[in-house]
Order: structure tokens, then sequence, then C-alpha cells
């Protein structure tokens, strides 16, 4: 039986071949190839480039597992391993050149994340956690932040790259925006789960995530001590809540009031 310590060592050598080809595409310079849910969600030849090094690397390891990537087709498998991948998530900063960009591998086994990494391409900084373990940065482990009262919480978020669910979350934002410290958007949901686990940031929500998107920082996040839950969204897609363990359930209701859920007492 493979251990998520495998699976773990598997995916971070396989995320530092990836960024290591992200960033040789920056060098040359970035150009955008397609876009997906509007004009403005591009894909460059790098997410692909980055996608095809990762399911290569990956099943030429383990044939028989599964792959789901955000630029790929569904890979079935048989073993009981999936691979959950974003080739790079923070595209739009990739695009510009702003180094908050990251490549995300996730391993399920039995429908569980059991190991993850995300690997910040720009700068190499590296966040790991297995199912049970320690979160670490670097190899050094790393904590939530201490829950503070609501008013002092730095909240991270993400908008969605479509008008009108960019209005329902603006909405919902200038509501929850007084009751909290402050709200920073970084680009990349896979890093402020990270920036959470190490206690750079003391929430973050997002609606219309993806599992590529949360699946390794979510368990980063976990493993640092932090609650990570998905609700119906207002908008009608799922979001993403996340917060230190103990401030969880106020987060949650201040994100409720504010009208982010689809069902406000949910």
């Amino acid at each position: 039986m493979i251990t998520s310590d495998e699976l773990l060592d598997l995916a971070v050598r396989t995320a530092r071949d990836a960024a290591r080809l992200v960033e040789a595409g920056a060098a040359r310079g970035v150009e955008v190839t397609a876009t997906k849910s509007s004009e403005v969600d591009v894909v460059t030849e790098s997410d692909r480039s980055s996608e095809r090094l990762i399911r290569r690397s990956l099943l030429d390891a383990r044939p028989d597992d599964a792959v789901l990537g955000e630029e790929g087709d569904d890979q079935p498998g048989t073993s009981g391993v999936r691979w959950i991948v974003d080739p790079i998530d923070g595209t739009v900063n990739f695009l510009y050149g702003i180094p908050q960009y990251a490549v995300s591998i996730a391993a399920e086994l039995d429908g569980e994340v059991v190991a993850g990494v995300v690997l910040n391409a720009a700068t190499g900084q590296e966040y790991t956690a297995t199912l049970g373990g320690t979160a670490e940065r670097d190899g050094v482990p790393i904590r939530v932040r201490a829950v503070v009262p609501l008013a002092e919480r730095l909240i991270g978020t993400g908008f969605s790259y479509e008008a009108r669910q960019r209005e329902i979350q603006a909405a919902a934002l200038l509501r929850l925006l007084p009751r909290i410290r402050d709200i920073r958007r970084f680009g990349s949901c896979a890093l402020d789960l990270c920036g959470l686990a190490q206690g750079s940031l003391d929430g973050f929500l997002e609606e219309g995530v993806n599992l590529w998107d949360y699946a390794a920082g979510g368990l980063i996040a976990q493993a640092a001590g932090a609650r990570v839950e998905t609700a119906p969204g207002v908008g009608g897609r799922p979001i993403l809540l996340a917060a230190p363990a103990g401030g969880f359930d106020e987060f949650r209701t201040a994100v409720a009031e504010a009208g982010y859920l689809a069902n406000r007492a949910s």
C-alpha cells in the first residue's frame, strides 16, 4: 500500500520540475493562447505545458492512477489514487509578472486528500502537508495565527471572472468589510490558503473555486490548524471558507450575514 509520504515525495519532485518549466516560460515571455469562462480568464502555453509535464511524470511513475487537471481531460485510474493538479494557480499574475503564482498538486487516496504541495514558481517557496501530519514551508513547520476578534482579522478573497458574479461578490464584500480589519486579493487561491496556514491571513473566502484550486492548499491549511469547508454560494457556485479552527464559526456567521451564502441561515 502506498503511503501519504511516498505520494508527497512524488508530488514535490513533480512540482519542482513543473515550476522550472513555468519559470523558463516566464523568461521567454508570456502570451495568452486561449480564454475560458470569460475574456479575462486566460490560459497560457505554460499552463498547458506544465500540466503535460505533470501528467507525464505522475503516470510514468504510477500508470494506474487517475488524474484530474485544470487544463486537460480527466484520466481514469484503478489504483485508488487520484492526482488533482493546477499547473499554474494565478495565471493572470503569471501573465503580468506578479510573483504570486504556483504549481499545486494534491493526491487523493480512496477519495480523501492525503498529500499536497503548493510551490510558488516565482519565488521557490514550497508548502507541503500530509493528512495527519504537520504543515511545512520549506521544511519548517508552520501554524495558523492565533484567533483574534473578528474586527482584527485580515481576510483573503478572490473574485469570479464573470461580470455578473463579480457584482454579487462585490455587494457581499461591501457588507463584510466594515466588520473586519481589511481584505486582501492576491490572485492565487492555493497560495492564499498557504498564507492562512503560515499566519499571514486570518481567513479566506472565494465563490466559484474548483477542486484543483484548493485541494493541496486546503490540506496544508488544515494541517496548520485551520478549518476548511465549502458551502453553496449566493451566486450559485460553491464557496470556499477557511479560517483558524477556533474562530471559524464566527467567521462563517459573518460571511453568511454579509450575504455570501445561498442560505444565510446555513
